[in-house]
This record gives C-alpha cells, structure tokens and sequence, in this order.
C-alpha cells in the first residue's frame, strides 16, 4: 500500500509538470500568434491548469465552505474569460500551478532527509533454527530469536550480540560519521549497518517497538500543517477573499469598468499568504532534521522561538550516562594506585553490582588485559565484596564493609572520601590483607561538548538552568564546572514539574531537556519538550514534541537560533505578501495594471515568498553548528 502511495505521488507530480509543459507551450504560441489555430492556444493551459483549481475549489465550498485561495482564483479564471481576456486566465493558472508546484518541492526538499528513514527499513533477517539458517521477512522476527548477520547487511530489529566482532554503521539513528566497534554483549539498533565481521544476536525489540519504527513514527507525525500561525494565515485569507469580492464590486459600479475589478481579483488572491507559513516551517524542519532533530509537532519549533529558560536534567543528558572511574588514590606507599586499580577490578570481576561491572569495564578499557581472576568469591549486598586475588585478601566497598571487617578510616581516607563526594562521586575503598590501601571514585563524566553548549545557550539570550536528583553538593560542583547560575537539586519527577509550572506562571516559557521516565512529565508540561532519542526511554521520547535523535546537545544552540530565524522569515513573508497585495490593487483599481501584468506580478511574490522559505534549508546561523 505504501508502494502505490508513493507511486501515486510521484505520478502526480509528474502529470503536473507534464501539464505545466504543455500549459507553457501553449500560452508562448499564445503569445506570439500561431497562424492557423482556430482558438486561442492559452484555452489549453486554462484546462490543463486551471480546471483542476476551479474544481477543488468548488469541493472546497460545497463540502466544507472552506472559501481559500483557489475561491478567489476560480472567480479571476472565470471572470477573465468572460471578459475575452483568455491569455490573461490561462497565465493566471499557469503560474498558480507553478506556485503550487515549487511548494510541493520545497517542501519534498525539507521532508527528504526525514523520509529516508522509511525506505532503510530493514526488508529480511537471517534467523538461525535447528535446521539452519533461512531467510525470513523482518517484521516476522520475535523477541528471542537468534540472528545472523553479515557484513553489508542492516540490522533487521533491536538486539544483543551474543557472538563475534564488527563495526556498525550507526550514522542514520546517531549522526556519527565513523562506525562503532562492537563485540558480544553489546546493544545494536535496527536500520543500523554491519560493516565488517559477521555476528550472530538475540532480538530485544521488534516490529513497531525498535528504534528505526520509533523514528519512523517520529517522522510521520511531523506536520507544519498543525502550526498555530498557519491556521492564523488561513483565517486571514478567508478575509482577504471577502475584501477583494467587495472591493471588485465597488470598483466595478464606480468605473463601469469589469477589466479594472477582474484585474482586483487576480492580484488580490492571498496565495504567497498562504504558502508563506507552511513552507517556512517545513524546510526548517528540514534543517532540524540535518541537525540530529525529529520535530513531533508541527508548532513546536514556533513555540521553542518564545523560550526565556532551557532545564538541563544532568544524568545521562549533560553527562554521558555510564559511570567512569575518574580517580584513584593509594594510602600506603607499597601499593601503587595502578597495582591497586588491577586488584580492584580482580576482586569485582564476579560481581553483578553496577559500580563493580563499571570498575571491571574501565580498567580492561584503560590497560588493555583482562582483570586478574578472583579466588573465594564473596559478595555483601548493601557493602561490597571480597575475593583472593593473586594471593591476596582483597576487599571493595563502603565504610559499613570497612567496619565489618575491623579497619578503620584515617583521617586522610576520610578526607578524600569528602572530598570526592563533594564533586559527586561515588566512592569505593579498597583493603588489602586487612589494611585500607586506597580508594577508587567513580562518576558520570559530563559529555565534551556540554559547557560549550552551555555557553552558545546562553550567548542566544536564554537561561540554562540545572534541574537534578542528585544531591546538593555534586549538583552545585557540576554547575560550576558548567558555569550554571541556577540550579535546583535533589529534584524528584513532580519538583521538576512544580518549577516549570511556576516559571510559567511568571511568564517565562521553558525548554526541557531530559533522557529518562522520570523526565516525561517534565517534557510533556514544558512549552518544549526535547529527550535524548538515542538513549532516552520510549515514555520520554512519546512525551516530546521534538526529538534529538544523535544524543549530540551541542547542535541544541543551532535549533534555538533556527526557531526565531523561522518566525523572522514568517513575519517577513507575511508582510511582504500583504504589502505586495495592497499596492496591486490600489494600480488595479487605478487601471495602472491589467488582469495579464496583475498576474504576473501577484504571482512572482507567491514564487518570491516560497523561495525565501527554502533559504531555511540551509541555514546555519551565526554560531557553531
């Protein structure tokens, strides 16, 4: 069904410019006298073009009373002709044709990388059975089938590797340029390309719950057409309809000329009025999308231009989200912090604590070899574990672990524990053969880019504000480090929503930006809600109205500049357009101009608006992007 869809649109597409051809072809000979025609050659653009706009008009009124553009047109179309006026109706179609046409490849334009993601839809997967290998259709795959795939292939549906090394190409859901090395138990996503080895996976999500349906369905959902400000522009053109009827009429009863009122009717059809607006946001949309950015709504990006505050939620948002050991300390001299890093990783090899894992992940990252092999494996929930390793009695824990043991803290331990704490870390001490030999203190480390990003927010005039869970102390040591004046800590889901609430009381509308569940409320009452679509939850991503699809917040700047560069070229568009109008009918009603030259002036603005919207496409602003 969406084969024939997207061939019929092409068709379409394709007839219009057929007609249009032909249309221009025959007002030329129009033009220049044809001997041997029995009619006026312009009746061919008038069929070709101009009955398609007086039918969808009539459709327009008897079916909804919808009095639009195409009203006003009809009535000049008819009204030319029967004055005898024929080039003048079938230039008047033509170029409204034409207008209609560079919208549809505007906006086709803007909408080509966001519907890319539709057609690298993964077709077919290689499920491995007891009999083998066989080739199935991707939306049959369920949640624990084994996989095989080889390198050139997408990844049919969301899954864990469970054997072998490659590089993925994940360029289409991340931005990134150069592929990602992956190996067993690492995550991958549907749509996203194997580049090298082959590997076998296990399926996680399927069919409309993996990541390329998700962004799929972010997709489809972008529509300018819900902008507030465009529906404000069609209220105007129904006016405007109204105006020009009475001001034809009156023109025409004054003078007692019905050339100078159907000349009124050609120039005042509202037409660069209404296609100024949805234009304009749909290529910046477009340029949202070249950016990393998936805009749900179609008002969003007119609502982010009015925003006086962006909310930071910090984990996994202003920091990367994965715990990094960032410090190491020894307290005796015969244990270097290296020799103590290797034990450390040793004695949490076994363990399935999320800081231990992170320990053991880190130090095999950082030297390159496996962390040595523990004896006598012991873990203690709430404190720690034990372990022999390479001889020795190692431990790993809290101060409770310590106590139980019989060791006790020094005052320089204590000190350091403080003051790692105060910079929001979590600390793990460590004793060896019964004595506290060192400490290792382990973070969410901030993403490279985020005091950059920090700063371009602030420099567009917006206030970046800290909206964490985390305690006092770490939250402020973060925000210094960011330079963010305002922070709010230990913040719960409804804290975060009392103070978006309270900000917009007050009249200072605000961007949310978070990553997790506990954002979605956040996201959903803020004038915007923007998540981390790549690590984000699916609650936090369904309760956006745009979606930063690469986790990359460093193009944040660019999208705030973008959305005021938008409603400049709206409120420009629609000055220009109404200006254009008011001046062709003070000459209409002067008879400076007649229904042929009206033409072409009102629908050259029309032609003129629509490109000045397209300019959106490649903008880039005057900061970093």
């Amino acid at each position: 069904m969406k084969h024939l869809e997207t061939f019929l649109e092409w068709g379409g597409t394709k007839r219009e410019i057929t007609c249009l051809i032909l249309s221009g072809a025959a007002l030329l000979a129009s033009m220049i006298g044809v001997p041997g025609i029995p009619f006026d050659p312009a009746w061919a653009a008038i069929i070709l073009c101009g009955i398609p706009i007086i039918l969808e008009a009539i459709i327009g009124l008897v079916t909804a009373f919808d009095i639009k553009a195409d009203v006003l047109v009809s009535l000049a179309l008819i009204a030319s002709v029967l004055i005898g006026e024929d080039f003048a109706a079938g230039e008047v179609a033509f170029i409204m044709q034409l207008g209609a046409l560079l919208e549809d490849l505007t906006v086709a334009k803007a909408r080509a990388g966001i519907e890319k993601l539709v057609r690298l839809t993964p077709r077919t997967a290689r499920k491995i059975t007891d009999e083998g290998e066989i080739l199935v259709p991707a939306e049959q795959v369920r949640v624990g089938d084994l996989l095989r795939v080889k390198p050139g292939e997408s990844i049919p549906v969301d899954g864990v590797i469970l054997s072998g090394v490659t590089s993925i190409d994940q360029s289409v859901m991340t931005g990134e340029s150069l592929p990602v090395d992956k190996t067993a138990g690492d995550e991958v996503s549907s749509g996203t390309v194997n580049r090298f080895g082959s590997f076998e996976m296990k399926a996680l999500r399927v069919g409309e719950d993996s990541s390329i349906q998700r962004m799929i369905r972010l997709v489809q959902s972008a529509d300018a057409g819900k902008a507030k400000i465009v529906g404000m522009a069609d209220r105007w053109a129904t006016w405007i309809v109204l105006i020009a009827l009475t001001s034809a009429a009156l023109t025409w009863l004054v003078t007692g000329e019905l050339i100078r009122a159907v000349t009124i009717l050609v120039v005042f059809c509202p037409c660069a009025l209404v296609l100024a607006t949805p234009t304009a946001i749909m290529a910046a949309i477009g340029n949202a999308t070249h950016h990393g950015f998936l805009v749900r709504e179609g008002d969003a990006l007119e609502r982010l231009a009015t925003v006086t505050h962006v909310a930071f939620d910090k984990t996994g948002t202003l920091t990367c989200g994965v715990l990094q050991v960032t410090e190491q300390a020894s307290f005796l001299p015969q244990w270097s912090p290296e020799k103590l890093y290797a034990l450390a990783a040793g004695v949490e090899l076994r363990s399935e604590h999320p800081l231990g894992k992170a320990v053991v992940t880190c130090y095999q990252r950082q030297f390159s070899s496996p962390a040595p092999a523990p004896e006598q494996f012991r873990m203690i929930p709430g404190q720690g574990v034990t372990a022999l390793v390479e001889g020795r009695q190692v431990a790993a824990g809290n101060e409770t672990l310590l106590s139980g043991l019989g060791i006790s803290l020094p005052p320089q331990a204590r000190q350091t524990g403080e003051n790692w704490r105060g910079q929001g870390c979590t600390v793990i001490y460590l004793a060896v053969d019964g004595l506290l030999a060192g400490a290792l203190a382990l973070s969410d480390t901030l993403r490279p880019d985020a005091a950059d990003t920090i700063a371009q927010v602030q420099a567009a005039g917006v206030t970046p504000v800290l909206l964490t869970g985390d305690h006092e102390e770490a939250a402020k040591a973060m925000g210094g480090r960011l330079s963010v004046a305002e922070i709010h800590a230990n913040c719960l889901p409804e804290d975060k929503l009392r103070w978006i609430q309270q900000q917009e009381d007050q009249g200072k509308p605000v961007c949310m930006i978070g990553d997790g569940i506990n954002d979605a409320p956040a996201l959903k009452r803020a004038q915007v809600g923007i998540p981390m679509g790549g690590i984000g939850s699916d609650i936090a991503v369904d309760a956006a109205d745009i979606a930063l699809v690469s986790d990359d917040i460093c193009q944040l700047p660019h999208l705030l500049r973008l959305s005021r560069k938008m409603m400049g070229t709206i409120r420009l568009n629609l000055t220009f357009s109404m200006t254009l109008n008011f001046i062709s009918i003070l000459l209409a009603m002067t008879g400076k101009i007649n229904p042929v030259v009206g033409a072409l002036v009102h629908n050259a603005g029309s032609v003129l608006v629509i490109l000045n919207s397209a300019l959106l496409l490649r903008w880039r602003g005057g900061g970093k992007s």
